[in-house]
């Protein structure tokens, strides 16, 4: 389990891990107005996660070619890393500017004091105004009813699946239930053989259990607050993915990536992101004809996750004028949708949509239509926690076949303790 803020040790307050990596103050600026706004040369220090923030230094570059007397240096973290390193940052209070937050973490640093307040600079800074933003990505970055975080892109977890492989065995479009997953998934196992199967089910990725859960109608609190992880109907989704690996219908392990496991067959079907559009065209071009995207399966509902990047400053930062212009520049229309050009990542700004790309490529049409559907994870500072406790329980039900209801009820009062 990953340490939180709340349990950092006097000792690692006086650790000065990020010294390297800190802010370098070429002003005294802070403050809006300050900083950036003069033409005294000021370089920011940005933080970006996974494979995305390898392309963030090309927008870094034009940045800076529109405001010379600011330099960005962009630092690119593996996300399995980017949570304990903001750790560091928060005890050192030495870190970045500007750090791009992953929705679920915002609660737990803004609850620590180290995200700043975006308001004061709204009215400089028109490109940040939440009401040019997503309505769940706004609320993703705010927190105490303060604006903490900037939607910078938002994504939805949609079906990719083999179109060839899901005619072979009578499917001439995606599965639309629950049942016919399971069934679509059961066939293909059956007529791929040994060593392949229907569809892959990440069991690392955390979001997929609630997922599911509200897709089968689950409240994941109860009316005052408290969690409900072993409501029958969230046992039941967990039961029904575990169904999966218990029937050899997806595998435990996998062994190779997913995309060359899904342009071989090996996994015709799987639950992801927009990212990975761009990573099949680009790795897999041998079946561009033979995949397609399509809406979640549904039970009661299709929902899926609203998830994505924010763009945060970082509360002691003391460039912040020039931190707040960088992050309006990354909030333009404009900019996230060269950044979909780039990444496949979707604009958080909804103006952006009426791009004829997105209005008219199939692939957009259907993560424009999920999107409809998609909710936010709560806003909790103890949720990278409990997403982090589920995996821990989900791995004994999926491995030992453990009983599903024992396991959630221990899963819940975990929650509990970690929501006090």
């Amino acid at each position: 389990m990953k340490k939180t803020v709340t349990v950092m040790t006097a000792a690692m307050l006086s650790v000065g891990l990020l010294a390297g990596c800190g802010a370098k103050n070429d002003t005294n600026g802070g403050n809006a107005g300050e900083g950036g706004a003069s033409n005294e040369k000021v370089t920011l220090t940005v933080w970006g996660m996974g494979e995305e923030a390898k392309t963030l230094p090309k927008y870094a570059d034009e940045f800076t070619k529109a405001n010379p007397n600011i330099k960005v240096n962009v630092q690119a973290l593996p996300w399995d890393q980017g949570h304990d390193k903001l750790l560091t940052a928060v005890a050192s209070k030495k870190g970045p500017d500007v750090v791009q937050m992953g929705t679920s973490w915002v609660a737990e640093f803004a609850d620590a004091g180290v995200l700043a307040d975006l308001t004061p600079y709204v009215s400089q800074y028109p490109e940040l105004n939440p009401d040019n933003f997503y309505a769940g990505s706004v609320t993703a970055g705010k927190y105490n009813d303060k604006y903490v975080s900037s939607p910078w892109y938002v994504e939805t977890r949609v079906l990719f699946y083999r179109t060839d492989m899901l005619k072979s065995v009578g499917y001439d479009k995606a599965p639309a239930t629950w049942d016919e997953l399971s069934d679509a998934a059961e066939k293909l196992t059956k007529a791929g053989g040994k060593g392949k199967y229907g569809m892959s089910i990440d069991p690392k990725e955390q979001s997929l259990g609630f997922m599911f859960a509200r897709q089968n109608g689950a409240d994941w609190f109860t009316s005052d607050g408290k969690p409900n992880f072993n409501d029958p109907k969230f046992v039941e989704a967990i039961s029904y993915i575990n169904s999966f690996y218990q029937k050899g219908t997806t595998p435990k392990d996998l062994g190779i990536d997913i995309i060359p496991a899904f342009k071989e067959g090996i996994v015709p079907m799987f639950i992801s992101g927009p990212w990975m559009i761009k990573l099949l065209q680009d790795q897999a071009p041998e079946i561009k004809d033979k995949w397609a995207l399509a809406v979640l399966p549904k039970k009661e509902n299709n929902k899926s996750v609203l998830g994505g990047s924010n763009l945060s400053i970082f509360e002691y930062s003391k460039n912040k004028d020039a931190a707040a212009k960088f992050v309006a520049f990354m909030s333009k229309p404009e900019t996230q949708l060269k950044w979909m050009d780039d990444t496949s990542s979707l604009p958080a700004a909804t103006s952006a949509w009426d791009n004829d790309k997105l209005k008219n490529d199939p692939n957009y049409q259907i993560l424009g239509e999920q999107l409809k559907t998609a909710e936010p994870m709560p806003v909790l500072k103890s949720w990278a926690q409990i997403g982090d406790a589920y995996l821990k329980h989900f791995e004994v039900i999926y491995r030992s076949n453990a009983d599903v209801k024992k396991e959630m009820d221990s899963f819940n009062e975990e929650a509990a303790k970690l929501m006090k």
